[in-house]
C-alpha cells in the first residue's frame, strides 16, 4: 500500500553529490522542514527531462518564497542525478537525490516494475508535500500520465 496523508516519511538513506558523494537519511531531509519531493521514473528520459523536472526548475522560486524545499528523486545513481541536474540547469537548493536501490520508492509503496523497458524497479511518477516529516498531500500519476505531479499542479493544490 502506498503512503497516505498523515503518515511519516519512512526512514531510509539516499545519496547526493555536493563536495563528494554523501549519504543522507530521510529524517535529516524532512524533519523540521516543509518539503515537496517529486519522483521521476528515470533521469534523462523524455517526459522527465522535457516536462517534470523543468516544471520544478521554472517554479523553484515560487516554492522557496513559501518556505518549501524541493527535492527530486529517481532510482538512479548519484552521478547520473548530478549530471542530469547540470543539463537541466537545476538551481542551487533543488536537491537531486539518488534512490539507487529503490529503497525509498519501495518504502513509500510507490515503486513500479519497468523491467519490460530494461529499467528494472523504478519509482512511479509522483509528488508529495510533507511538513516536519508528515505527509500532507500525495499526487501519484496513473501509468504513462503526467497531470498531477508537476510543479504547477502541486502549487495550485497548496494554495
Amino acid at each position: 500500500m502506498s503512503i497516505q496523508v498523515g503518515e511519516r516519511i519512512p526512514e531510509v538513506t539516499l545519496k547526493r553529490i555536493r563536495e563528494g558523494v554523501e549519504t543522507v537519511d530521510t529524517t535529516t531531509l524532512f524533519d523540521g522542514r516543509k518539503v515537496v519531493l517529486f519522483a521521476v521514473p528515470g533521469a534523462f528520459t523524455p517526459t522527465c527531462s522535457e516536462k517534470h523536472l523543468p516544471s520544478y526548475v521554472q517554479h523553484f522560486d515560487d516554492f522557496r518564497s513559501r518556505g518549501i524545499e524541493v527535492f527530486c528523486v529517481s532510482v538512479n545513481d548519484p552521478f547520473v542525478m548530478q549530471a542530469w541536474g547540470k543539463t537541466q540547469h537545476v538551481p542551487d537548493g533543488l536537491q537531486m537525490l539518488a534512490d539507487g536501490n529503490a529503497d525509498l520508492a519501495k518504502a513509500l509503496g510507490l515503486e513500479m516494475d519497468a523491467s519490460a523497458y530494461g529499467m528494472g524497479v523504478r519509482a512511479k511518477r509522483f509528488a508529495l508535500y510533507a511538513e516536519d516529516g508528515v505527509v500532507k498531500h500525495v499526487f501519484v500519476e496513473a501509468p504513462g500520465e503526467y497531470k498531477v505531479s508537476g510543479a504547477e499542479h502541486v502549487l495550485e493544490q497548496l494554495g
